[in-house]
């Protein structure tokens, strides 16, 4: 994605200026305004070279989710100690390993140093921090609270992490079988099926039809595997470009829900998330609007988020929380239950907490039993692959066994 340079102006009017990756420069925008930041101007950057960009990503990694993890819990430590936040933050410098994270944090020192808070600091970073980790630092800030944030902030990452690996895991094993089989259906079409081509050569006879269509499919592999396989790593390629574009991703969000096995895990780690993060932000005092609004770019589904971000609309005409998710038509009953429940009685972050713990234990049963649901699929593709086979190679083989005799 490209990077962008903003110059804007805090809510307190101060000036801040920074860069920004994003699609857009409404993208950029958006971030901004999500940050607390008035943007002023908004111009694409051409500073990043090609060879700069292999090198900030191979010598100079983005910090992962563990940095920011680590980073979180050390802030709640020192907040919670009561060390000034410059102190502390110099020390943190020290003993930051990622390159990029401790340059950004001197910087964040800078800032402090200069007379601005430590949430409109983090700001200037939004591409490290995001602006869910800015509100609610500020949120923190302004309730007087700020090592609970951080403990929150701490909690949630972690949480989150484990989902994501979970889901992840949850892919890797039917990702892993399949490309296994297609391994090894090249290796049979380009040189076991050959050698059975010459043999059927000498044949003074008509070949079955499956002989026929599998010699077709083979001299065409061989022939082409070049393009086959430059096909392929095109395909890829092209796919995980438009997988990252608006229209792209919002379309891949909704296919990948309705994967036979596998959409049903990723929905619900998905609404276990919403439901984690929305707690948080209703927990940490953001307002429900702004709290929805994080909500939805926090989710790694845009086409979920996009209904998430058009609860806004009715919650700002005064409908209930419970009534704008029902008409959103992505929640499961428990959740929209669990939204009612806490909207009568006052506690929808607890709600939404069991939510969240009941969809994480859920997943992570599924996750442990997938190896049970996907091998019966596996098991019917690859017989079916080898009923093929053999029809095509020894009907004829059979032909000439019965003229033989």
């Amino acid at each position: 994605m490209p990077m962008y340079r903003y110059k804007g102006r805090t809510g307190r009017g101060e000036a801040v200026n920074g860069r920004l990756e994003a699609e857009s420069a409404d993208a950029v925008a958006q971030q901004l305004f999500n940050t607390g930041i008035t943007p002023i101007d908004i111009e694409q950057s051409e500073e990043k070279q090609a060879g700069e960009g292999i090198r900030h990503q191979l010598l100079r990694p983005k910090p992962k989710t563990d940095d920011l993890i680590l980073f979180t819990r050390q802030m709640y430590s020192l907040t919670k100690a009561g060390v000034p936040l410059i102190r502390g933050l110099r020390g943190l410098i020290e003993s930051t390993r990622n390159e990029i994270l401790a340059e950004a944090l001197e910087e964040v020192v800078e800032l402090l140093e200069s007379g601005r808070d430590l949430s409109g600091a983090l700001a200037r970073h939004a591409d490290i921090f995001g602006p869910l980790y800015v509100n609610i630092v500020r949120v923190g800030e302004n309730a007087g609270n700020l090592e609970e944030s951080f403990l929150r902030l701490s909690q949630y990452l972690q949480l989150d992490r484990d989902t994501r690996r979970k889901v992840k895991s949850a892919l890797m094993y039917p990702t892993m079988v399949v490309a296994a089989i297609m391994i090894a259906i090249g290796i049979v079409t380009i040189w076991v099926i050959p050698a059975f081509s010459n043999m059927f050569a000498t044949f003074d006879a008509e070949l079955p039809l499956p002989t026929r269509g599998i010699l077709a499919v083979s001299g065409f592999a061989q022939q082409w595997w070049y393009v086959i396989v430059g096909g392929i790593i095109g395909g890829l390629i092209w796919f995980r470009w438009w997988s990252r574009t608006d229209t792209g991703s919002r379309y891949w969000g909704k296919w990948k829900l309705k994967i036979p096995a596998i959409g049903d895990i990723v929905l619900r780690a998905t609404l276990a998330r919403f439901a984690r993060t929305f707690a948080m932000c209703f927990r940490s005092g953001v307002p429900l609007v702004q709290a929805l609004t994080l909500v939805s770019r926090a989710l790694d589904n845009n086409w979920l988020g996009d209904r998430v971000a058009n609860m806004r609309n009715g919650v700002e005409r005064g409908e209930s929380l419970h009534r704008t998710a029902r008409a959103a038509g992505i929640f499961t009953p428990l959740v929209l239950q669990m939204i009612q429940v806490g909207e009568e009685t006052g506690s929808v972050d607890d709600m939404l907490e069991e939510a969240a713990d009941f969809y994480e234990r859920e997943v992570e049963y599924d996750i442990e039993n997938l190896s049970t649901i996907i091998e019966p699929i596996l098991i019917v593709f690859v017989g079916i692959l080898v009923l093929l086979l053999a029809l095509g190679i020894f009907l004829p083989m059979w032909d000439l066994a019965t003229v033989a005799f």
